[in-house]
């Protein structure tokens, strides 16, 4: 969460901290669940259930061969006080009950969902509390939510089935509901429910791939959310700007990673070289990957970052990218094989780069666009195609075919590493 800078209002860490504490155990032992239970079962809202798991198990199971809701049928609602004293001297202990209505429906309006009813008669009467005095789910949320003064409950709609026996807590209680919204599911690619199965389940882990939080926070606002016009990109606050729960879809929403490295790309192409570099250089130490630029000039690694800018979707390519303006070539077969040693151009690579050799020297503006007038006359006066002059350079200085403009490339790598990589790649492949 504070890698995402998503702040919360209330909460640990956050001072004050006006409804603490917030752990559901440490809120046990001051009593706070406790209270309520005394208060319910008081106004008879809620009983001491004496039933154990294999008793209600078979309760359920004969519902459903009777083809009826399997649930508690109620068997210790109404127990007397020498009944429940009977069963505490069997050695039973008593989970509490809350008793639901029989009859009628409970209504109410999910932003998302719209108008919502649920028949009474299909609710059992849900534990509250445990026997050990561990409040559950259904009633330590009510209780939390109401006490920390909640607005909005906003979670998945898996939960929607909670939310009628919550809202009878709240009425029995005296206390007005929160407003509720329940958001659709996420699917993975293959439509089922998004599982460790289908890749990374840790935010942390996107951090390690060198996704930028921003682009992260964006995408997962996308997840069963538009705007009008379908806009894709929110920079800054805009997303903030133009949230709203109103807009959110009832259909479930899948999890694209293609769609989530796309938008990582656009984030940084977005942000100016200086700054990929300085995430770069951040998300290089939090891995502890120092290892990777060990040795690299960084004024260089600025240039080389600069010139591969377009071309970053994760900042863990980054390395991949500019390492040969910092280690010795790598040649790379094909590129080798197609571009310098083919029979068709052979020869004229071999003349390209001695040429260069003897002419380079002399070259006093090293700019891109000097390199490349430079280039191009050769060409003209040696009869070659543009093709057959820049090819055999940008091999022979990067190993590789493909890269960042060439121009700039040279211009960045200085005329002494130029020429230095000419001369070993000449002295490799074309010294007899």
């Amino acid at each position: 969460m504070k890698w995402l800078k998503l702040n919360w209002d209330e909460g640990p860490g956050n001072e004050p901290e006006k409804y603490a504490p917030y752990y559901q155990m440490k809120r046990k032992e001051l009593g706070i669940y406790q209270k309520y239970i005394d208060i319910l079962l008081e106004k008879g809202y809620a009983y001491k259930c004496y039933c154990t798991p294999e008793e209600v198990e078979k309760m359920r199971e004969q519902a459903r061969l009777a083809k009826q809701p399997p649930k508690y049928n109620g068997h210790c609602a109404n127990l007397t006080k020498q009944q429940q004293e009977e069963y505490e001297k069997q050695g039973r202990t008593a989970v509490i009950r809350f008793k639901m209505p029989k009859e009628g429906k409970i209504e109410f309006d999910d932003i998302v969902r719209g108008h919502v009813t649920f028949e009474n008669a299909l609710l059992d009467d849900f534990v509250l509390m445990k026997a050990n005095g561990v409040p559950t789910y259904n009633f330590a949320c009510v209780i939390d939510d109401h006490l920390m003064e909640m607005s909005h409950v906003i979670r998945g709609d898996d939960h929607i089935s909670n939310t009628p026996r919550q809202i009878h807590l709240f009425k029995a209680l005296g206390w007005e509901p929160p407003t509720f919204a329940h958001l659709s599911m996420i699917l993975g690619s293959d439509g089922a429910r998004l599982s460790k199965r289908h890749g990374h389940t840790s935010v942390l882990e996107y951090r390690k791939e060198g996704y930028l939080q921003d682009a992260l926070i964006n995408y997962l606002a996308l997840l069963g959310w538009s705007t009008e016009d379908s806009r894709q990109l929110f920079f800054g606050d805009s997303l903030i700007e133009n949230f709203s729960l109103d807009r959110c879809n009832s259909s479930p929403a899948t999890f694209d990673p293609s769609k989530l490295l796309w938008m990582n790309g656009e984030y940084i192409r977005n942000k100016s070289a200086e700054e990929v570099y300085n995430l770069f250089i951040d998300w290089i130490q939090w891995t502890k990957q120092n290892a990777l630029i060990d040795g690299w000039d960084r004024d260089l690694l600025k240039k080389a970052i600069s010139l591969e800018h377009e071309k970053i979707k994760l900042l863990k390519d980054i390395p991949g990218l500019v390492d040969f303006f910092f280690k010795d070539i790598v040649y790379d077969e094909q590129a080798v094989n197609k571009v310098l040693l083919s029979d068709t151009k052979k020869e004229s690579s071999k003349v390209v780069l001695e040429e260069c050799l003897k002419r380079l020297p002399n070259q006093a503006d090293f700019s891109p666009e000097a390199l490349e007038r430079y280039a191009r006359d050769l060409a003209v006066e040696l009869g070659f195609s543009n093709g057959k002059v820049f090819h055999p350079i940008r091999v022979a200085i990067s190993g590789r075919t493909q890269g960042p403009s060439l121009f700039h490339m040279m211009e960045v790598m200085g005329k002494e590493e130029v020429l230095k990589r000419i001369q070993l790649t000449t002295d490799k492949f074309f010294k007899n």
